[in-house]
């Protein structure tokens, strides 16, 4: 089963964002750790960790959200302290996305779903 891990400074303090950004719910919160899990339907268990360490450079691996409208989900989570990396959106593939920092720096990117490419079957 994947778990998925997230190093930051302050659980505690950015689960909040995590779990609207997620749609999921704190399950447990231990010393340095706090567990998210989704609320309702499937998906992995999303773990902040606490770390001494500061971010420092970009992630190696981030989290991508699938979003029905990808602008206004970022502007919810800018007011929750994200910060927009992108400006416009980007595309490639039939899916557009937004780069945002959540409020310790972590990137991710909010996504559309892929749309398949409409293209005539017929022989001619």
């Amino acid at each position: 089963m994947l778990h998925v891990v997230l190093d930051c400074q302050d659980p505690v303090a950015l689960a909040p964002f995590w779990t609207r950004a997620l749609g999921y719910q704190v399950a447990a919160s231990v010393e340095t750790y706090v567990v998210l899990l989704p609320t309702e339907g499937g998906g992995p268990p999303f773990l902040l960790q606490r770390v001494p360490d500061a971010k420092v450079g970009k992630n190696r691996m981030h989290v991508d959200l699938e979003v029905e409208d990808i602008d206004a989900e970022a502007t919810a989570l800018v007011a929750l302290g994200a910060t927009r990396v992108s400006g416009s959106p980007l595309e490639e593939f039939g899916t557009r996305w937004i780069t945002l920092q959540d409020p310790e720096g972590n990137e991710f990117d909010l996504c559309t779903k892929a749309q398949a490419e409409s293209s005539d079957s017929g022989s001619g």
